[in-house]
């Protein structure tokens, strides 16, 4: 250290009542401290990188190779293969698109009265309720998906009381099931399987966020003769709108490239765009670069109505 350095560092020293051994060592400790959160934060900044960002790097460079499996592919930047994609599966996408926001109304209309219900209402039966609802998580999604090919056969006491209350016909009208008598190999047992698979997602986070709120509330607006609506309405739903956006968000988004219910309870008619990823990735005759593609799409698609929900929820217009 230079002359002019060290009678700096004294005079520091000296301005703040210290001596020059105890000022850097206290610069070492603040020097330690202000390294501390990123080596804390590196393992997960690795984690990101070689899980998530390279892969990602993978999939979008795919999307712009050309070439068949034989000769293999080749970066050409073919920006031409989302247009191509688009054209021949664009049904496919919408139609997941509709599933998937289907799946995640039903799940919230079922998820909200229930969450309440659970925080609120039931007690000392709390605990055991919240093990029902997590309960599918036991077994195997496959086996709870092959589940609803048993409830909804078409010999079932499901179906036949369905066509008892004419309810079959009602959804054949609507475009739901393609016949009086059968509902399997339809979208309404798409959804049916769906609702029952992801139902846990929507429940918990808006369970967690009804937990949080003080039941004193409740009471203050039935001391202003608010009705139980208004006061759901002005105090629950506000409070927790957190937890139904959390909730929501983890059902639609991985509903979307779901595509287990569609194989599994659905036929020809009801082919997401999960399966052609699928077949065009590992199928025989597939195009890995229109996975790709179909894959960026299918990504892009989802992130946008995911911004667009988080700044609708942000505002008043939602309450």
């Amino acid at each position: 250290m230079s002359a002019p350095a060290l009678a700096d560092e004294a005079a520091e020293a000296m301005a703040a009542g210290t001596t020059v051994a105890e000022l850097r060592a206290d610069k070492r400790v603040r020097r330690r401290r202000a390294t501390l959160p990123y080596v804390l934060l590196a393992p997960g900044i690795i984690w990101l990188v070689v899980f998530f960002i390279v892969p990602m790097w993978s999939i979008v460079s795919t999307s712009v190779e050309t070439g068949d499996m034989d000769t293999g592919f080749v970066l050409s930047w073919r920006w031409a293969n989302f247009g191509d994609v688009w054209s021949q599966w664009h049904q496919q996408i919408i139609r997941s698109l509709e599933y998937s926001l289907m799946c995640t109304v039903f799940c919230l209309v079922l998820a909200l009265p229930l969450a309440y219900f659970i925080a609120f209402k039931a007690g000392r039966w709390k605990n055991l309720l919240m093990a029902l609802v997590v309960a599918p998580f036991f077994t195997s999604y496959l086996i709870r998906t092959l589940a609803w090919k048993t409830i909804l056969a078409d010999d079932g006491w499901v179906v036949h009381a369905m066509n008892t209350l004419h309810i079959t016909p009602l959804l054949s009208g609507m475009g739901w099931t393609y016949s009086d008598n059968s509902v399997l190999q339809t979208p309404f047992s798409v959804v049916c399987g769906m609702v029952y698979n992801f139902l846990p997602f929507t429940v918990l986070p808006i369970y967690t966020a009804m937990e949080k709120i003080d039941p004193r509330l409740h009471e203050a607006g039935q001391d202003l003769y608010a009705s139980a609506w208004a006061t759901f309405r002005k105090v629950t739903f506000p409070l927790a709108l957190p937890g139904i956006v959390g909730g929501t968000l983890l059902t639609f988004i991985p509903a979307v490239g779901d595509y287990t219910n569609a194989v599994m309870l659905g036929g020809p008619k009801t082919k997401v765009i999960g399966t052609v990823i699928e077949q065009q990735m590992i199928g025989t005759g597939g195009n890995i670069p229109y996975g790709a593609a179909l894959s960026v799409l299918l990504m892009v698609g989802t992130l946008v109505i995911t911004l667009a929900y988080i700044k609708k929820a942000g505002t008043e217009e939602i309450v």
